[in-house]
């Protein structure tokens, strides 16, 4: 495997290589650009599945390492199907690291929910059954939301700001389970020996808005599964694209996106969830899984009996 040497590894540990670009022929939302917060970046879409009847909603958040891609990467087969199923959907953005640091992305998501939930009467949505899904950076900012405490603010009279922030399921696609130093370094270091100290430095400040290192995984812990998971959280279908026995690819490309995206993260996250006897379905090459597809996950998670 060539040398990680020149790239930095943080910047790139949530590049988009789950991400799915939208096809062609996709349904055209039924509302467009909704804006859910100040931010020009805090808009969404909303897709129906039957606006004459209440129904379940799924959230894409995409991926794009907090630097990129936007709701249209929703894919187009898993939205038809979701749809064709009875769960409407909605996908949002949210603000890039670039312009505020982490967790401010995850604030954003939060809102969105929120802001979806206070809309559940007009837009005939059950606000029980709401999932969420997303891709690498996108399947981050979900886990945190799906194993999270209660996030509502029951103490303001902001009425979105008042909504709860609990969801009943979670689907991820190459999600990394943890932000934390110490378990990236380990994984680092099984993958591309010597690459371990790339991990650490400028660029993990800005991410976290840090003047420490210290200080960055004392951020990082707040928005990890691993530190967050607790035996009264939603169940969870995590995918990923290799299995823990699949060797490191030789072109340096495809190795970095491997290496961030790979399925140690869900590993761990399963064994925690495990012994906390929560539901944490893992697939990926060679798996057995009770459920095929995210789609059947939510089908059978969202709707009624």
């Amino acid at each position: 495997m060539k040398s990680l040497k020149t790239i930095n590894i943080f910047v790139l540990f949530l590049i988009a290589s789950h991400c799915a670009h939208a096809q062609k022929g996709k349904p055209a939302p039924y509302l467009t650009n909704v804006k859910y917060g100040e931010h020009e970046r805090n808009v969404l879409d909303v897709w129906f599945a039957d606006k004459n009847k209440t129904t379940p909603l799924a959230i894409f958040i995409h991926g794009g390492g907090f630097s990129s891609g936007n709701k249209e990467r929703i894919n187009g087969d898993e939205l038809t199907q979701l749809l064709e199923a009875g769960i409407s959907v909605a996908s949002i953005n949210y603000r890039y690291k670039s312009i505020a640091p982490l967790p401010a992305a995850h604030n954003d998501a939060k809102l969105a929910l929120q802001f979806i939930r206070s809309n559940a009467t007009e837009w005939n949505i059950d606000k029980n059954s709401i999932g969420v899904f997303g891709n690498s950076a996108g399947a981050q900012i979900c886990m945190w939301l799906a194993f999270s405490d209660e996030m509502a603010n029951t103490k303001i009279d902001d009425p979105i700001k008042r909504e709860s922030t609990r969801v009943a399921c979670v689907a991820t696609k190459g999600g990394q389970t943890t932000m934390e130093s110490d378990f990236w370094i380990k994984h680092i270091g099984k993958y591309a020996p010597g690459e371990e100290a790339t991990f650490n430095g400028k660029t993990r400040l800005q991410t976290f808005g840090a003047k420490t290192l210290e200080e960055a995984d004392e951020i990082a812990k707040t928005i990890s599964a691993l530190v967050l998971v607790t035996a009264d959280d939603p169940p969870i279908f995590m995918q990923y694209a290799m299995s823990p026995k699949t060797a490191v690819p030789n072109n340096a490309k495809r190795a970095r996106g491997w290496v961030v995206h790979h399925v140690d993260f869900g590993t761990a996250l399963k064994e925690k969830m495990d012994k906390l006897n929560v539901e944490a379905d893992l697939k990926y090459p060679g798996a057995k899984t009770k459920y095929n597809s995210f789609i059947e996950f939510f089908v059978d998670k969202l709707l009624d009996k």
